[in-house]
C-alpha cells in the first residue's frame, strides 16, 4: 500500500496564533484550521479562550489574514455586546434619565447594537424599542446619555418637531452633545 504525501502538511492546516491588531486582549490566541472539505464558508467560534476560525484550504494568506481579521472584529464585538447588555446598566441609565427628565417614560427594550452604522440610535414606535450604535459606547457618558433621551423622547413624540426638541431640551447637556457629535461629523448641525 502506498503513502500518498497529504496536499498541505499539518503546519497548514492548523497554526497558530494569528496576530490580529487592536484585539490582543480579547482572545488569548487565535488558531486558524484550514479544511479541504471546505469550498466556500467561513466560520468563526470561541473555544475556551482562543478564537478559532475555519477556513477553505484554498485561501491565500492575505485572504485569511483579512478573514481572520473581519471574524475576530465581529466576535470581538458580539461579546462586547453581550456584556453591556448583560448587566442591566442601559436599561437602569435610560430609567433614570427618563425620570429625569421625560416624566417617566420606559422602552419596551433597550440594548446595544453592533449594526447600526450610520445612525447613533433609533427607536420603533411602533413596538417601543430602542437600539443603540455599539460604538457609542465609547463616547463620553453625557453624549451616551443625550443620544438616550432624544430616543426616549421619540416615544413620546415621533418626529422631530419643536415639541420633540422641547422634550430633548430638557437634558442639560443637550447643546454640548450635539456639538460633540457635529464636530465628529456624526450628526446634523
Amino acid at each position: 500500500m502506498a503513502l500518498h504525501k497529504p496536499l498541505l502538511d499539518s503546519s497548514e492546516l492548523n497554526r497558530l496564533p494569528v496576530d490580529v491588531p487592536g484585539l490582543e486582549d480579547d482572545f488569548d490566541r487565535v488558531e486558524v484550521r484550514r479544511s479541504q472539505r471546505r469550498k466556500k464558508t467561513i466560520s468563526a467560534e470561541i473555544v475556551g479562550q482562543a478564537l478559532v476560525v475555519s477556513i477553505p484550504h484554498k485561501l491565500s494568506r492575505a485572504e485569511e489574514q483579512e478573514w481572520v481579521a473581519r471574524m475576530a472584529t465581529r466576535i470581538s464585538e458580539r461579546r462586547r455586546r453581550d456584556r453591556l447588555n448583560s448587566d442591566g446598566d442601559l436599561v437602569r441609565r435610560a430609567a433614570e434619565l427618563a425620570d429625569s427628565y421625560l416624566d417617566g417614560v420606559r422602552p419596551a427594550q433597550i440594548a446595544w447594537v453592533p449594526t447600526q452604522k450610520s445612525r447613533w440610535g433609533s427607536c420603533s414606535v411602533a413596538d417601543g424599542d430602542i437600539r443603540l450604535s455599539l460604538a457609542l459606547a465609547d463616547y463620553p457618558p453625557w453624549v451616551r446619555d443625550y443620544v438616550i433621551v432624544h430616543e426616549l423622547a421619540h416615544l413620546t413624540v415621533p418626529d422631530h418637531s419643536s415639541r420633540f426638541w422641547r422634550l430633548v431640551n430638557r437634558y442639560p447637556l443637550t447643546e454640548r452633545a450635539r456639538g460633540f457629535l457635529i464636530a465628529k461629523g456624526e450628526e446634523e448641525g
